[in-house]
């Protein structure tokens, strides 16, 4: 028999994924040997054996790896043969300059729940079990590569049974680095408010116990705390309103089933599907016609953020009869997500009655992801948890770190032809969150082996994102924020050439030096052409129109009637004598900016028709404008397009007063908001045709975070493909400010 000697380098996600011991079980089936190990360049796989083993061992390799690895290249090399005795598992090494790609965190799988369900197994009830796989990666890795001891779990000590279990070829938690059980491994306590312990001999049911009884607590999972209640408890969601200074924002549910969540909302195959995946992030789904949810959870919405259990942890604070818990972000409103046992303590005592926490420490802080489905698809929403730190492929030639926006920032890395978009780090409104922004760009500058020749940055000279950008002595790229959105849609939709790009949000700052967020633009990845936007209307106050939106409404009534003596009688009736105000501030300019914002042009709708005049989060003024939405009325509102020096302008006069009409003749606010998305609908596949007939374009790409508006976007894209327009829209990146830093830079 010839023998025949290979050195194999697998490139990928291959690290954490029980890829080791997979090699090495399917060597040994094959008769093979040699070794396999880690390294910071991915897998190498010294092999040597029969011809026909080696290659049915690659076939299987490519084919039929484990499930949560993804291999991105596979190299094999002819070597001289050693004659190998056995096969093995070697040491990791490390390279200097390669790039590792790592897991992200991985919710339990179905053979550790059952471990942790099943009273005479000996990790019955242990919260922190898991295997090759599932369970923690990216949250608790300080380095690469991905071994123990460069892990949080490096202070826990294996004891001989999870060391057998780590060393037997045979068992799922063969190199599974967190492998640990009840004597060997992190443990659960509780503790007061004020970070006291509280005796309990299961600190789990004694969680639970206090969930039902109304109590609030702040609970340690896998990359931060949740505060928690019971979501039929009103009296303790109202409680926790008050607490958090959260009045009306929706809060996400964990249910303990997908049957439970059933009960409540209209959950289709593919809803089903990524709730119950390796993932498992919030979902937002539709709800029930009777769904006898309380209200409070999310007010005035339709649909309600749903998840399941994703640890073990969770899994079990389910067994005392609890159904349904509220299930949030464990942080001060505006502050970033609490990760350290003593700084939630410190942070959170005036919130929650009580701790659930752990010793097995964070290292990175991650957020749950969001996910909706529109139109049959996936979209993502926030990405954090279960979706980073995975790459997208791309062909990039430059180390380039794009720093993001200031609202739900992330940013993104470019290195050996891979885009790596970091987890949600929030607003940069705050030392805190600054400091958390900073520290995981260090951490990806570490793991990933990254430095930067240069910074892209937004063209916004104050953005908090832009100033640390300023910081590096390297070349800056300043990319205008409207562009960013389209590019980011380009790359991932793997678009080349020029594209039409629709880019609806709420702001982003203009060459012009006005506020931009209702643009047409026609674009490349490296340059654009703004040729059309909704018309511009003073910005009264600036910012504070966000939150604000009855401030919108005067601007827009006044845009539409012009100089007309009428407008002082429409607004007093609607906002007081203070409308009158803003009026004079406009007229004499006073602290007035311009703006084409779509988003701002949603929160005039809104507040005209008397759904929100006020806001107390981001998008609450258009999101409850869709929620109320009648999808059966197809009907819209005229509106004109001027062209103005190439410039195609659209004129929304005539949608503000037909809102208003409408209103006065008491028509169902329903019809009336249906009539208005419909005519943002109308408008935006108009000026599409103008631009195709002045460009030949016909791809449209959709990005800002006014997508997120799933009428909008389902309506416009189906619209836009029934006029022979090629659509393409974010799926795993999202299509607000989350995703504008996944830029290919030329």
């Amino acid at each position: 028999m010839i023998i025949n000697r290979y050195l194999i380098t697998v490139e990928g996600i291959v690290q954490g994924v029980g890829f080791r011991p997979f090699v090495f079980n399917l060597a040994i089936s094959l008769k093979l040997r040699g070794w396999v190990n880690n390294n910071s360049k991915g897998v190498f796989i010294d092999i040597e054996g029969d011809k026909g083993s080696i290659k049915m061992f690659l076939i299987t390799l490519k084919s039929n790896p484990p499930p949560l690895a993804k291999i991105e290249k596979i190299t094999c090399v002819y070597k001289p043969t050693i004659n190998y005795v056995g096969f093995s598992i070697k040491e990791s090494e490390v390279f200097e300059n390669t790039i590792t790609l790592i897991s992200p965190d991985i919710a339990t799988c179905k053979d550790c729940i059952e471990d942790i369900k099943t009273p005479c197994n000996r990790r019955y009830k242990y919260p922190f079990t898991n295997c090759t796989n599932c369970g923690p990666r990216f949250s608790i890795i300080k380095t690469i590569p991905y071994d123990r001891d460069k892990t949080t779990m490096k202070s826990f000590k294996m004891c001989p049974d999870c060391f057998s279990e780590y060393k037997a070829p045979t068992n799922r938690r063969f190199h599974a680095q967190p492998n640990a059980c009840s004597c060997c491994g992190p443990e659960v306590f509780i503790t007061d408010r004020n970070g006291n312990p509280i005796k309990a001999d299961h600190p789990i049911d004694w969680a639970a116990s206090a969930l039902k009884r109304g109590e609030i607590l702040a609970v340690k999972g896998l990359g931060g705390f949740h505060l928690v209640c019971d979501a039929k408890n009103e009296a303790s969601i109202k409680l926790l309103r008050k607490r958090k200074i959260r009045p009306d924002k929706p809060f996400a549910v964990m249910g303990k089933d997908i049957d439970i969540i059933k009960k409540y909302c209209i959950v289709s195959d593919l809803e089903e599907k990524i709730l119950t995946g390796i993932q498992k992030p919030i979902v937002l789904l539709k709800a029930g016609e009777e769904h006898l949810l309380v209200d409070e959870i999310a007010p005035k919405q339709n649909t309600i953020g749903f998840l399941l259990p994703f640890t073990p942890l969770h899994e079990l604070l389910f067994e005392s009869e609890l159904e349904i818990l509220i299930m949030t972000s464990g942080n001060i409103s505006s502050l970033p997500l609490e990760y350290d046992n003593d700084k939630a303590v410190a942070n959170l005592s005036n919130v929650a009655d009580y701790f659930l926490m752990h010793n097995r420490d964070i290292y990175i802080p991650i957020d749950d992801s969001i996910v909706k489905v529109v139109n049959d698809e996936a979209v993502m929403i926030r990405r954090a948890r279960g979706y980073a730190p995975a790459p997208l492929k791309y062909d990039t030639s430059k180390n380039i770190l794009a720093c993001g926006p200031n609202m739900k920032n992330t940013f993104c890395i470019s290195k050996d032809n891979f885009l790596f978009v970091s987890q949600h780090n929030g607003d940069l409104g705050n030392l805190e969150t600054l400091e958390h922004y900073k520290r995981n760009i260090e951490h990806y500058k570490n793991i990933f082996k990254f430095e930067p020749v240069a910074v892209a940055c937004d063209l916004h000279p104050n953005y908090v994102s832009t100033e640390y950008a300023k910081e590096y002595s390297l070349p800056k790229i300043e990319v205008q924020h409207h562009h960013a959105h389209i590019a980011s849609c380009m790359v991932e939709n793997k678009l080349t050439g020029k594209v039409i790009g629709i880019a609806f949000d709420g702001t982003g700052y203009g060459p012009d030096d006005t506020v931009w967020g209702g643009e047409f633009m026609t674009c490349s990845l490296s340059s654009f052409q703004r040729l059309g936007h909704i018309a511009c209307v003073p910005l009264p106050g600036g910012d504070i129109c966000s939150r604000e939106p009855w401030r919108m409404a005067v601007s827009y009534i006044n845009y539409a009637f012009k100089e007309s003596q009428e407008i002082p009688l429409l607004l007093i009736p609607m906002f007081g004598e203070k409308a009158l105000t803003i009026l004079k501030m406009i007229d004499l300019n006073i602290n007035c900016f311009v703006t084409s914002s779509m988003g701002r042009f949603f929160d005039a709708a809104s507040a005209i028709l008397g759904i929100r005049a006020c806001t107390t989060y981001e998008g609450q003024a258009s999101m409850e404008l869709e929620a109320i939405i009648d999808e059966t009325e197809d009907s819209s509102y005229p509106y004109d397009i001027l062209t103005v020096d190439s410039d195609n302008i659209i004129d929304t006069s005539k949608i503000i007063k037909g809102l208003l009409t409408d209103l006065n003749n008491k028509l169902p606010l329903g019809i009336i908001s249906a009539k208005f998305h419909n005519s943002v609908v109308n408008f935006s596949v108009d000026m599409c045709k103008i631009i195709r007939i002045n460009t030949g374009l016909r791809q449209v790409a959709l990005s800002g975070g006014v997508f997120q508006n799933s009428y909008l976007l389902k309506e416009l894209s189906i619209n836009l493909r029934e006029n022979n327009f090629l659509v393409y829209t974010h799926k795993d990146f999202p299509s607000n400010d989350g995703g504008v830093a996944l830029v290919k830079l030329l």
